[in-house]
């Protein structure tokens, strides 16, 4: 099976929502289907069917982030040793070579990645440039515009 890296705090997000999808969303789901059945005729019941669906639905999201958590490498950016390397978990700041405009992003597992909270997959081009990585460096990254240049600024790990 192959292992995905994941921080710690994507790990406990994937445990929330499947406690969540398991203590609260799938009874609530049976309850519905039940009260649904209650109501007589199955083959033209809306109700029963949207139960039905919702339900097929959550447990397919059950299984999913069964088999996420599973195959997860979990890291705990908090524990990595601080360098001057970028590395999985790590938070990079840099700044544009054209514009001048500087963001940060934390690279992270491709279920935590979220743009605009500044979280980007480690897989996404983006990251796969800045990986192993020094401040000062300059990392060319191909866009789908055109070739953009960045220079590393800063590494931490939060």
């Amino acid at each position: 099976m192959k292992r995905s890296p994941m921080t710690a705090r994507g790990a406990e997000l994937l445990r929330t929502e499947l406690k969540r999808l398991k203590s609260e969303d799938r009874p609530r789901v049976i309850k519905a289907i039940a009260e649904a059945r209650a109501h007589g005729d199955l083959s033209e019941n809306a109700e029963y069917h949207a139960a039905r669906e919702q339900q097929g639905f959550i447990e397919g999201r059950i299984m999913e982030i069964e088999s996420r958590l599973g195959a997860a490498e979990i890291i705990d950016v908090t524990q990595l040793t601080p360098g001057a390397r970028v590395v999985f978990g790590a938070t990079v700041s840099i700044e544009d070579q054209d514009d001048g405009s500087k963001v940060s992003y934390q690279i992270v597992g491709e279920d935590e990645a979220d743009i605009r909270a500044g979280r980007i997959s480690y897989s996404s081009p983006i990251a796969r440039a800045l990986i192993a990585k020094s401040v000062g460096d300059v990392v060319d990254v191909v866009t789908p515009g055109k070739t953009r240049s960045y220079e590393i600024t800063s590494v931490q790990y939060l």
